[in-house]
Parts: C-alpha cells; sequence; structure tokens
C-alpha cells in the first residue's frame, strides 16, 4: 500500500500522520479484501481550500472534513470484479491499483477532535477510513448504508487500537 501525500496547510500534527495514513489504509483494504497492491493520494488542505474543492466539485459553498474522489466506479462496494477488464485503474509501471485521491482539511480535522473529546490522531485515523472506504464505493446517502459505513470505520479503528 502506497499513500502519497502532500500538505500544503502550515498546521502540524501530534503523531506520525504519514504512518498512520499507511497504517489505516491497509487496515481498510485488508478487511474489505483487496487483492491487489494499491496506491491512494492524500492531501492536507485548509478549510479555504477544502472548501473551493467542495464547490467546485460537488456544488457545496462550504469547507468538510474529508473529500473523497475514487478513481474505480465499482458497481457495488469492494466488487472487485469490475477491475478484471480496466487496466486504466492500474499505475502502467508499478502495476498498482489506483483508487483515488482523499482531501483532508486539518483545521476541520482539529475542531473535531476537540468538539468529540478525542485525540487528532483518532479524527485523522477516522477520515482516513472513511474516505478509504468512499474510495471502495460506499456511501451513506441512506440510512443503511450509513449503518455500514460507521460499523466498517469502527472495526478497522478497533482492530488498530485507535480509540476515542
Amino acid at each position: 500500500m502506497r499513500v502519497l501525500i502532500e500538505n500544503e496547510q502550515e498546521d502540524s500534527l501530534d503523531f506520525d500522520y504519514e504512518a498512520v495514513a499507511r497504517q489505516v489504509a491497509e487496515a481498510v483494504l485488508e478487511a474489505e479484501g483487496c487483492p491487489y497492491e494499491s496506491q491512494v493520494d492524500l492531501v492536507l488542505t485548509t478549510d479555504q481550500e477544502i472548501c473551493r474543492v467542495n464547490r467546485e466539485f460537488r456544488g457545496i459553498d462550504r469547507p468538510t472534513d474529508v473529500l473523497s474522489f475514487p478513481a474505480v466506479d465499482f458497481s457495488s462496494p469492494a466488487d472487485y470484479r469490475v477491475l478484471e477488464e480496466a487496466e486504466e485503474c492500474f499505475d502502467p509501471d508499478t502495476g498498482e491499483l489506483l483508487l483515488g485521491d482523499m482531501m483532508i482539511s486539518v483545521p476541520r480535522l482539529k475542531a473535531q477532535a476537540w468538539e468529540y473529546g478525542h485525540g487528532e490522531k483518532r479524527e485523522f485515523a477516522f477520515l482516513v477510513a472513511h474516505s478509504m472506504l468512499h474510495l471502495l464505493g460506499y456511501d451513506h446517502m441512506l440510512p443503511e448504508e450509513a449503518a455500514v459505513m460507521e460499523q466498517k470505520q469502527e472495526a478497522v479503528l478497533q482492530a488498530l487500537q485507535i480509540t476515542r
């Protein structure tokens, strides 16, 4: 699992965010039975930039905590059969499955960690797990979908012992 991280903001985090991002991403892929070596891009950004991207891509003019941009159009969540004939989903040099991009607002991460009464590491891990599930085709538009995502996120964080 390769997580390519671009930090375009100036706030510091009180943990090794690169190691945590990779650990959480790998745990999600393992839990979801991903048979491929994979790659994701992660951008750590500001509220202003995530607001701009949210407005541009989703038509929502406000900052959010995390945005996910899947590179694979899964017909159903984590159904890897869609990749059998999809060479364009793989890096031609490394052979890695290109899952997509994640964008996390560090100011929003910090505010939510304080609001929910847990550490920045836990909030960051939650946002990475949440985004990874989106990259694998999960959504939370319906209550049933939200319940599935919540259970999967919590299971990964519990397995990694990243708790509140």
